[in-house]
């Protein structure tokens, strides 16, 4: 199973932004002394406490700092960009990174985001097929056109091409039940964050859907799944337990806030007022049993294990710093005795 590491670029309050880059960098720089697989990452906008708008110019920055760690990101918005610049980015990164990219993609979750861009919301779907579709054939053709819904082009040479052939390796995000059988059809591996909708048991029914979409579209395999999980190890269960407390509570207070202004929105998938109020109905315990993977390395180990098992997961991707408040050293404390207690297992 492949393993990588999530990262949000937090700000702490009272912090400079050159500090939370500075922060992030030296996670990486220790992922990548322990020899972690992927870094990855996400892309935020009109977000307070978060500097990741940028994760293209980061990855860059990462590649030229690092020498063999994967870099992926989870997940690039493909409607708020341009799909030939897009497609001409990536390839350069590619070059730059001497081939170390891994392009997650996504429509977005949220409407603001897509508005503070002046992109409709419901136009988020169709935008991100056809820019998919895009930017894979100018990645493998010499000259190209495209007329589309929204994008339109004309014979284009776009250089340079990738380095990894045919391209670096895509994975669609997900985050709605709707979106597994869809992103199957279409052939790509995904990579699921389950915090606004999904315990992570009830992961098994949308993930065999996609897998079955997969097998009736004629693709060969069976498709690959990766998962988003916050993971903190201790060396108690006392710590592992009190340590991302005030954390984990404050991303749930956040994310059931944040999901529950978007109830009555048009465009969304699902019944948004009914996941704020699950998630802002949910206690620390409840969050513990369903949400993350919290405890000393064999209760981590444990748990991760039968998740691989129950879901058939090909990637588990660490998200480090749930909710944004834990210390540096208790993150780099957390990946050190994951990296020497855990991962060993699971690898």
């Amino acid at each position: 199973m492949n393993i990588g590491l999530f990262l949000e670029f937090p700000r702490r309050e009272n912090s400079t932004y050159q500090e939370a880059f500075q922060e992030g960098f030296a996670l990486v720089d220790e992922a990548e002394s322990l020899g972690i697989q992927s870094v990855w990452l996400a892309e935020y906008h009109f977000n307070a406490g978060r500097v990741l708008s940028a994760p293209i110019t980061i990855a860059s920055a990462l590649a030229a700092r690092t020498q063999n760690i994967r870099i992926g990101l989870a997940v690039h918005i493909l409607p708020l960009g341009n799909p030939v610049r897009i497609a001409e980015e990536i390839a350069t990164l590619d070059h730059i990174s001497q081939g170390r990219i891994e392009f997650g993609v996504g429509r977005g979750t949220f409407p603001n985001v897509h508005e503070g861009y002046g992109v409709p919301f419901v136009e988020s779907r169709g935008r991100f097929e056809e820019s998919l579709e895009i930017i894979t054939r100018a990645w493998t053709t010499e000259s190209f056109s495209f007329t589309g819904e929204y994008y339109q082009c004309h014979d284009l040479d776009i250089e340079p091409k990738p380095l990894q052939d045919p391209f670096p390796p895509i994975r669609v995000g997900v985050t709605s039940a709707e979106s597994f059988p869809i992103v199957g059809r279409m052939g790509f591996p995904i990579f699921v964050n389950p915090s606004r909708v999904f315990t992570l048991d009830d992961l098994a029914g949308p993930i065999q859907q996609y897998r079955q979409a997969w097998k009736n579209a004629g693709h060969e395999g069976e498709g690959e799944v990766g998962v988003r999980v916050p993971i903190y190890v201790a060396a108690t269960a006392e710590a592992a337990y009190a340590d991302p407390q005030q954390s984990a509570m404050f991303s749930m207070q956040r994310l059931g806030t944040r999901v529950g202004s978007y109830a009555t929105y048009g465009g969304t998938t699902g019944n948004w007022g009914a996941e704020s109020e699950r998630i802002l109905g949910m206690s620390y315990d409840d969050w513990l049993r369903d949400k993350v993977v919290y405890g000393t390395p064999e209760n981590v180990t444990e748990r991760l294990r039968r998740l691989k098992q129950v879901l058939g997961l090909d990637q588990l991707v660490f998200e480090i710093n749930y909710g944004n408040q834990l210390s540096h050293d208790q993150q780099l404390n957390s990946l050190r005795m994951f990296n020497k207690e855990v991962l060993p297992q699971l690898v």
